[in-house]
């Protein structure tokens, strides 16, 4: 779950992290009123899930209150890379004189959070490291032990750096780490973290993506909408369903039980020359009910030609899963065609089900997908 940066700035600002004088602004009022309470020049920050809108026009100026009355007047009920604007981050403008940059985020590969550091924050880190990947400095934490003073020292030591600069960009650096342990982040980043000219460090922006599997743990978001800005329509009604899905753009709809199995089943359709329109997970032990409405999700959607259900039975049991099916296309209005290859539990008891209801069944995965690709 990705916060908003003016949530995330208040996270920091909690933990002692410094973050310009601000406040939300949801009319163009507002705006001029914070503004006015500032007492100097703002920045009026568009409060969108997705990175990159400074480049599509969601950041603007303003020198004093009447001004960003009216850029909150141009901002508010705009879009912004397909997202719409509905509240502004109005805070003061910071003088920078110099921009670092600090995150602490989740390297899959390592299995491992890595943290990373560079004194030349404000550009994409995934550009600098391009470029110039000696100006960053990283250090993966062995979950174990954890990450240390002594460690976010070391590290900022690396960088060219004054010592007093580096004091301070490794204290925050700590603090960052605390705010990832607290609240279960995957990612935690910093960027720009600007030093004033009076050398004060303040976090400038802000990111904070939460482990959506530890939302428990967080009861202060149980009020936030489920639904993240980057959904399809259809992706937004299968998370409220409590259904694992994904819109791809192609024809052949994907229904299996299993994350690694569904995933087999989409690169052995590229195999053989299809394309999938979609992934869809059931989970093991599916229900009547769950398998079912992911059967009716997978066949609304219009570019969806035929589908294919991959099931392997273990504690799934496979005339539970032909039931769900029998049941769906009974109740629904849409009629595709549709192949199945089930093994496993009481697999012998679901084809005769699906064989009565007239429905196909196929004794591999090649040879249901070869079916589906004449379909």
């Amino acid at each position: 779950m990705k916060l908003f940066e003016f949530e995330a700035k208040k996270i920091l600002q909690d933990y002692g992290v410094r973050v310009p004088k601000s406040g939300v602004a949801t009319s163009p009022e507002e705006a001029e009123t914070i503004t006015r309470e500032i007492g100097r020049p703002v920045a009026l920050k568009s409060q969108i899930l997705v990175s990159g809108r400074g480049k599509a026009g969601g950041i603007r100026f303003a020198a004093d209150a009447a001004g960003a009355k009216q850029v909150a007047a141009e901002l508010l009920g705009s879009t912004i890379k397909g997202c719409p604007v509905t509240s502004l981050l109005v805070e003061e403008k910071l003088d920078m004189v110099e921009q670092f940059y600090a995150s602490i985020a989740v390297d899959r590969q390592a299995r491992a959070y890595v943290v990373l550091a560079s004194t030349s924050g404000g550009v994409d880190i995934e550009e600098l490291a391009q470029t110039s990947p000696d100006k960053i400095a990283r250090h993966w934490v062995d979950p174990t032990i954890g990450f240390s003073e002594r460690e976010a020292i070391d590290m900022v030591g690396r960088l060219n750096t004054s010592q007093d600069d580096a004091t301070k960009f490794a204290s925050i650096i700590g603090t960052l780490y605390k705010v990832t342990m607290d609240y279960d982040a995957e990612l935690a980043e910093i960027n720009p973290l600007a030093k004033t000219p009076s050398g004060e460090f303040m976090a400038a922006d802000a990111r904070i993506i939460v482990d959506d599997n530890a939302l428990f743990r967080h009861p202060e978001f149980a009020d936030r909408s489920s639904v993240r800005v980057e959904d399809t329509p259809r992706e937004a009604k299968a998370r409220e369903q409590k259904l694992a899905y994904v819109d791809l753009d192609g024809d052949i709809g994907i229904i299996g039980n299993g994350a690694g199995l569904v995933m087999a089943t989409l690169d052995l359709v590229h195999v053989f020359g299809g394309k999938p329109a979609n992934f869809l997970d059931v989970g093991g032990g599916g229900s009547v009910d769950i398998t079912k409405r992911g059967l009716l999700l997978v066949m609304s959607k219009p570019e969806v030609k035929a589908v294919l259900v991959n099931i392997l039975g273990g504690i799934t049991r496979c005339d539970i899963v032909a039931q769900a099916l029998i049941e769906a296309l009974n109740e629904s209005s849409v009629k595709k065609p549709i192949a199945v290859r089930m093994m496993g539990t009481n697999e012998a008891e679901g084809n005769q089900m699906l064989h009565q209801a007239g429905i196909d069944s196929y004794p591999n995965m090649e040879k249901a997908i070869e079916e589906i690709l004449k379909l």
